[in-house]
């Protein structure tokens, strides 16, 4: 599959208004309805939200987007902190307000004439994708203790496919850099983070026949450093606590969904490899998976595979 330049990742990039930040958008149709008189958006093909994990940026889905590009509608948003997006500091980052940056962008989805999409998301767009699924049960799943949380979605999901990511928090085994970076050694030891390290962390995770080539290292890094992004990490890091805090309400999400669920799995994965599948199978037997020998990144490892189990997920 081709690659897609950082440079034109970076130029195509649409921003919506998030309080009172930018998040970078990507989108082959307009996202900004600005003017009555502004050309109808067409809505001819099926559309699918991406959401990305941590530390990269939607930039993880460019295989996917290219491969689709002529059937699907394909819709991505770096998270804020992360890519291209703003990075407030100091911050406190957590899933809930990301989850509200999509609910931000699935109305303007909404206002273009979107009434449905499918979800695919990795890695922390996981945890994010798995409180969409439980405020779209709402209010089956009424939250009385963070009753902000019982909002509708305005968008419908017609299916959610996860790839490797910590589905079940009890289950999550963070590398040690991540426990390291998330301590209160986080701000001084994020100083000495550079592209090498970055590299060594990648080589950890990605499968032991699909290692991270040198250009995807330099494109992740250049997204990681934009507007300083190195000093948000130990805040981001945070949402590691926060899935233990909200790990009963997703799993039950999950086992009540109506949505169609799905789980492309690099079982090579340390962190959320194998083991992870394993319970998603057992709690869920009737929902597809997809078991590829990969490592943490299935996406960028075997993207002919991912966008095989994806058109598959969506038959």
């Amino acid at each position: 599959m081709s690659h897609i330049a950082l440079r034109d990742y970076q130029a195509q990039a649409q921003y919506i208004k998030f309080e009172q930040w930018h998040i970078g958008c990507f989108s082959p149709v307009p996202l900004l309805v600005t003017s009555s008189h502004d050309k109808p958006v067409v809505i001819d093909k099926p559309v699918v939200l991406f959401l990305h994990g941590f530390p990269s940026a939607s930039y993880d889905w460019h295989y996917q987007w290219q491969a689709l590009r002529h059937s699907h509608i394909c819709i991505g948003m770096d998270f804020l902190g992360f890519g291209i997006s703003d990075k407030p500091y100091p911050h406190q980052y957590t899933l809930q307000q990301q989850t509200d940056a999509v609910c931000v962008l699935l109305e303007h989805m909404k206002a273009i004439g979107i009434e449905a999409c499918h979800v695919v998301a990795h890695d922390y767009g996981v945890s994010v994708a798995q409180e969409l699924v439980a405020r779209s049960q709402s209010p089956a799943l009424v939250n009385d203790q963070q009753p902000e949380l019982n909002v509708a979605i305005p968008v419908q999901f017609q299916s959610v496919s996860f790839l490797n990511g910590g589905l079940f928090a009890a289950l999550h085994k963070p590398l040690f850099t991540q426990k390291l970076l998330k301590s209160s050694l986080g701000p001084i030891a994020v100083k000495l983070m550079n592209k090498r390290a970055l590299h060594q962390s990648f080589m950890s995770i990605f499968g032991p026949n699909t290692p991270p080539s040198p250009t995807l290292i330099n494109d992740l890094w250049q997204l990681l450093i934009v507007h300083d992004g190195r000093r948000v990490i130990p805040s981001v890091l945070q949402y590691i606590d926060e899935r233990a805090v909200f790990a009963q309400r997703w799993q039950d999400a999950l086992v009540n969904s109506k949505i169609p669920l799905a789980f492309i799995n690099g079982i090579y994965d340390p962190i959320s490899g194998q083991h992870m599948l394993d319970e998603f199978i057992r709690l869920l037997p009737n929902a597809k998976t997809f078991a590829l020998d990969v490592g943490h990144y299935p996406q960028i490892e075997a993207p002919e595979a991912v966008t095989k189990a994806l058109l598959e997920c969506w038959t």
